[in-house]
């Protein structure tokens, strides 16, 4: 019997799956549900996801970017949809997409182990 194929990059992001098997979960339980807990490591693979102390700060840059662009994305929707001064939009983006901003956090980790996963693969 031939092997499953692999699902997208895309669907194992969005999923919160391994970089590698992209059959094992990252978090106990989805990251569109609350603030879960990563595991340590695949359980399907064993691929360690924090390979170090600091190794998320990466994902500080890439969270600080989802964000810009989101608030931007939502304040550009409320400045073309309700008429107002572009200030004003922007001081609402912000109010608007705090309650996002657990949610993106999570999601840049998991994009920062794909992207560290690509450029320096772990093979254990």
């Amino acid at each position: 019997m031939p092997p499953a194929p692999k699902s997208s990059t895309l669907a194992s992001i969005l999923r919160q799956r391994c970089p590698r098997c992209r059959e094992g979960s990252i978090f106990r339980y989805s990251i569109f549900r609350g603030l879960p807990k990563m595991y340590e490591s695949c359980a399907v693979c064993g691929l360690k996801f924090e390979r170090e102390p600091g190794y998320f700060l990466g994902a500080m840059y890439i969270s600080y970017g989802l964000a810009l662009i989101t608030i931007a994305l939502i304040a550009v929707g409320l400045w073309a949809g309700t008429g107002w001064p572009i200030t004003k939009a922007a001081i609402w983006a912000v109010g608007l997409f705090l309650p996002l901003a657990p949610t993106l956090t999570l999601l840049a980790r998991v994009l920062w182990i794909y992207l560290d996963q690509s450029f320096d693969p772990q093979r254990n």
